[in-house]
């Protein structure tokens, strides 16, 4: 009797879990859904808005958080809520292309390593320990800089600083794929790296560069907006979440916090938003993640 209960409250446990695996799966596929037509929408609007969020109107300069502006209103009078809407728009087009070349490059230098080995992957992984090791907002900044500064110069910089860690992912995956059975079988059949690496090896590697992008999208956000508030980057005469913080500074000291403390809150909420996407992403397409 003991045993026919025991074997019951198992099968349930099991069932439970069953369904919460099933929950859970259904609640990221959703939340990756919301946040995707989330994105589209403020990177829609805020273009459309651009021209609007720079818009003076000195008769409600210096406004307070209202209803009618919520975000309050800057010393010439222009909607701030407008101008965050506008800036985080901006910014998500400069980090989406940021972090897509420096996905592109660690794909590249990570496969290329692991694949072809010997000196390769040495002079490689060399490079990647020195990015690792070197400041890396001076190098940022450096970068920037020599590209001559505007919407290139941040893409540049950005994309040339962000590879070295999921380059370093990426060559660790490669070499466990390197170890399976069928990667050895098609090497022994006489196919050439670059075969195995197009055919076995990158296919592998989708899920790993997915997230790996997702999760430099952030870290390109708010180094944009760092070197466009120490003026290296965007023009001052575009709207971004960088330019704003700056501009705001030299009015903190009179009183108007919302200023900066809003568009900054929001720049946070945005970056915490793709940290979560991030798991979410690897949640669903790590199979090993998924079978937990």
């Amino acid at each position: 009797m003991n045993l026919e209960v025991s074997r019951s409250s198992t099968l349930w446990c099991r069932v439970g879990l069953a369904r919460q695996k099933v929950f859970d799966r259904r609640r990221q596929t959703l939340f990756l859904i919301v946040f995707c037509v989330l994105c589209l929408g403020v990177i829609l609007a805020g273009s459309a808005q651009a021209a609007v969020a720079n818009q003076t109107n000195l008769s409600q300069r210096n406004q307070a958080p209202s209803w009618a502006h919520p975000f309050g209103t800057d010393w010439l009078g222009r909607d701030m809520l407008l101008r965050t809407w506008s800036g985080l728009s901006l910014s998500l087009r400069v980090g989406f292309l940021a972090a897509l070349f420096s996905s592109l490059i660690g794909l590249v230098i990570g496969l290329t390593a692991a694949t072809l080995g010997g000196a390769v992957d040495a002079f490689f992984s060399w490079w990647i320990d020195v990015f690792l090791s070197l400041p890396h907002m001076v190098v940022l900044i450096l970068l920037a800089f020599v590209s001559g500064g505007g919407l290139n110069g941040v893409v540049i910089s950005v994309a040339l600083t962000h590879w070295p860690s999921l380059a370093r992912v990426i060559r660790a995956e490669v070499y466990q794929v390197r170890s399976a059975d069928y990667v050895q079988l098609s090497a022994k059949l006489g196919r050439s790296p670059s075969w195995i690496a197009r055919h076995h090896i990158l296919p592998h590697l989708w899920p790993q560069f997915l997230v790996g992008l997702i999760l430099l999208f952030p870290h390109a956000i708010l180094h944009e907006a760092g070197i466009t508030f120490i003026g290296i980057g965007l023009s001052p005469h575009q709207p971004a979440i960088g330019i704003i913080l700056a501009e705001s500074m030299r009015h903190l000291s009179t009183g108007y916090w919302w200023l900066a403390v809003l568009p900054g809150m929001a720049l946070l909420v945005m970056v915490k938003l793709f940290d979560i996407l991030g798991e979410n992403v690897r949640a669903l397409l790590d199979p090993r993640t998924a079978q937990e």
